[in-house]
């Protein structure tokens, strides 16, 4: 077996001219990274074949483009994934206590955090509890499980809930004698200029502000002896402020 010794790239017999050529195409590109190994007794001179070696450079460089093509839709696709999953959010995280005394001019002693998934939907709930009970705040974040792939997202339940009182006004009138003589309370009040769209809906404490955003959407529940009116324009306030934060 003939003795092997690392040179420089070289072409060694006629049979492997071939192979030596088309490394020494490449040597000019790679040159700090070739190490070439060649029998000792190959002492022939160097010989080329041009047609071979270009045709194989050609085949590498479309190996490489190919290569390229793969790792960067890879990636793309991955970005796509990531964009488009959830990122489960804290309700804590997007109102303060600070932001919470400043509407309702009551301190904050503490901030409960809560969570719980019923299948579907991953939902986050704030407690904020006031040294006044009575004007403490509830603050919720529903969003998609990320367990969660294909199912429906919160922007189709927002549908199904809100959508027949967005639509024209006949339409949102019918759906609104039908809530009544179901006997379901009040019908959702269109609030704009608020997120992505917003409802109040009123009950025997006050009401509920639903605004949605994204994929995702909040509720805000104020306490107190406020009257309807003036706790619509608080949770509005608080939940200007949450959105930023999401």
């Amino acid at each position: 077996m003939a003795k092997l010794e690392h040179r420089a790239v070289s072409c060694a017999s006629s049979r492997d001219a071939r192979r030596c050529c088309c490394f020494g195409r490449l040597q000019a590109h790679w040159a700090h990274r070739l190490q070439v190994y060649v029998p000792v007794a190959a002492n022939h001179p160097p010989t080329c074949c041009p047609s071979v070696c270009a045709t194989r450079s050609s085949s590498v460089r479309s190996l490489l483009f190919v290569g390229l093509c793969i790792s960067v839709l890879l990636t793309l696709s991955g970005c796509r994934q990531r964009r488009h999953a959830p990122v489960p959010r804290d309700a804590c995280s997007l109102l303060s206590k600070k932001d919470v005394e400043s509407v309702q001019k009551s301190p904050v002693n503490e901030m409960k955090s809560s969570e719980h998934v019923d299948g579907t939907f991953r939902i986050s709930q704030c407690l904020y509890t006031a040294a006044e009970f009575s004007k403490s705040i509830s603050l919720a974040l529903i969003q998609l499980d990320p367990h969660q792939h294909g199912a429906r997202n919160p922007r189709d339940f927002w549908k199904e809930r809100f959508g027949p009182y967005a639509t024209d006004t006949e339409r949102r009138e019918k759906a609104e004698t039908e809530t009544a003589e179901n006997d379901k309370g009040p019908a959702p009040k269109k609030i704009a200029g608020l997120g992505d769209d917003a409802y109040w809906v009123s009950n025997r404490f006050g009401g509920i502000l639903y605004v949605l955003k994204g994929d995702a959407f909040i509720s805000v529940g104020i306490g107190g002896t406020d009257d309807e009116a003036t706790k619509l324009e608080k949770s509005k306030s608080l939940a200007q402020k949450a959105l930023k934060r999401l």
